[in-house]
């Protein structure tokens, strides 16, 4: 089953299985790292659209997502935003012409890209020269105890739902080519982090 089927299948409940999440941390991310955004953005993996409310009105704001039943959800939470279009699109296959966005945002999206390091790259080629990738994303921690742990459970959790939990996020999206300007730790040490880079 392909990483879009899985999503497909989870659609219905993805919501509600990240709920716990959403209230204690997520949200608080959300708005911290989108409010304040203006321009074109670019947002890989928009999931079922909960990003959608903390983006600025003035932002011009495209949704991509390659799971038809996430974007569904999305396009409920997108009624009456007229600077949003969502589109079925594949991360490593970016429909776009090159230098086309001053932002691309990536949230808890990177874990189950097939290929992560191609689709960065793609994002690097859409990505304006004096744009700007933000991502909140999950990753292997630099904890040995943790970095096991995640280890041992990522072939559980790729084969239940597409997510691999122990990605080295930071080092791919250097492999892409982006200059990274900044790493904040989040939560659970450094398993969640946010990430600031140029092209």
């Amino acid at each position: 089953m392909s990483v879009a089927e899985k999503y497909n299948r989870m659609s219905a409940v993805y919501d509600l299985m990240e709920s716990p999440m959403e209230f204690f941390y997520y949200s608080k991310w959300r708005k911290e790292a989108l409010s304040n955004l203006r321009g074109m953005v670019l947002e890989v993996g928009v999931g079922t659209g909960k990003n959608l409310k903390y983006y600025p009105e003035d932002c011009s704001v495209i949704g991509i997502d390659n799971s038809e039943g996430m974007l569904e959800k999305a396009r409920k939470r997108a009624e009456g935003m007229k600077n949003v279009t969502l589109l079925l699109m594949d991360a490593e296959h970016l429909e776009f012409p090159e230098n086309s966005f001053d932002y691309v945002i990536t949230t808890f999206v990177l874990c189950s890209i097939p290929d992560p390091v191609k689709a960065l790259k793609e994002m690097y080629r859409v990505l304006k020269p004096d744009g700007e990738m933000i991502n909140l994303e999950h990753m292997r921690s630099n904890n040995p105890l943790i970095a096991a742990y995640e280890d041992f459970i990522n072939p559980i959790s790729v084969a239940l739902t597409g997510i691999n939990v122990n990605r080295r996020t930071v080092e791919n999206i250097g492999k892409a080519g982006f200059k990274i300007k900044d790493v904040k730790n989040l939560a659970f040490k450094d398993v969640f982090r946010k990430i600031r880079s140029k092209p």
